[in-house]
């Protein structure tokens, strides 16, 4: 119970804060398909290894895979996903292979929580069925406010890959499976949290649940690629000297982490970071079609989360 109450608290405030920060329209303006090719002329593609803002972790980006700064990341969620200004992250990772604009386009938003290390003591006790039914009632609960503020209400459809936590790496693995009204393809926000010394490296996959197949195997390359760096990793947490996180493993899934720590704002940032306007064909004369997805980050950022 006390679960739920914290998670319906957190999600409701969480937009109402937002509609103060960055108050969006109802529907991004339409861009034409020349537009949308200035756009991807003008994103500075990024490959090799490459040295996350503040050190903090590395990307050795194989062949398959493009970075794009936290500058360029911010233009292709702004001006070609159609999300609000002002969304922090680290960059994302881009695969090669795929037009981000186009309808098989996806990538992965990075971001960094420095909140403390989180204490995996829980990871073997957490009812997921429980935790699952939270989720969906809390989100369900801030469908009014998300009317109000003109995004389609959003319904967690359930677990798109249940959640699994490797001991051994201190990754932590799960998908959702979303649904937003008047949608024929349900969304998919496919989160993996890489745990440091004093934080968690946020990889959050956005993309539709026809490509779950796709993401599922192309992240087990990202987080084969993703590392912190030396001194920030697991392993070199210090207990006389470093601080330790207020949550646990289901407070990273839940969301409950940010409704701890007040981290309103940037949850908010990260459900609409779901909000994609997909461009069918850069040929088609600027046909477009309007996407909304549900998440998270501060704690949760992700597609099409």
């Amino acid at each position: 119970m006390l679960i739920k109450a914290l998670l319906s608290a957190m999600l409701c405030l969480a937009l109402t804060t937002a509609a103060v920060q960055a108050a969006a329209p109802a529907e991004p303006a339409a861009a034409s398909a020349s537009t949308a090719a200035a756009l991807l002329d003008s994103l500075k593609f990024q490959q090799g290894k490459i040295t996350l803002p503040g050190d903090i972790a590395t990307l050795d980006l194989p062949a398959g895979f493009r970075y794009l700064s936290p500058a360029d990341a911010g233009r292709l969620l702004t001006e070609g996903w159609g999300n609000p200004p002002g969304i922090e992250t680290l960059g994302m990772i881009v695969p090669t292979a795929v037009n981000p604009l186009s309808r098989e386009g996806w990538g992965v938003v990075v971001t960094y929580e420095k909140e403390g290390h989180v204490k995996d003591d829980d990871a073997d006790s957490i009812k997921y069925d429980e935790l699952l039914k939270s989720m969906q009632e809390s989100i369900a609960a801030s469908n009014e406010e998300r009317k109000k503020q003109g995004y389609q209400p959003m319904t967690l459809v359930g677990w798109a890959e249940a959640p699994h936590y490797d001991k051994a790496t201190h990754k932590l693995y799960w998908a959702k499976e979303l649904h937003g009204e008047g949608d024929t393809q349900n969304g998919l926000n496919y989160g993996v949290r890489v745990l440091g010394r004093e934080g968690v490296l946020v990889l959050n996959a956005v993309a539709g649940m026809d490509q779950i197949a796709q993401v599922r195997s192309e992240m087990k390359n990202v987080t084969a690629f993703s590392d912190f760096t030396p001194g920030n990793r697991y392993a070199d947490f210090d207990e006389k000297t470093d601080k330790v996180a207020e949550y646990g493993i289901a407070a990273l899934i839940a969301g409950g982490a940010a409704a701890k720590l007040g981290l309103f704002g940037k949850l908010f940032a990260l459900v609409l970071a779901f909000k994609k306007i997909l461009l069918v064909g850069l040929l088609a004369a600027g046909g477009w079609l309007f996407k909304l997805l549900g998440r998270k980050s501060k704690v949760d950022l992700g597609k099409r989360g």
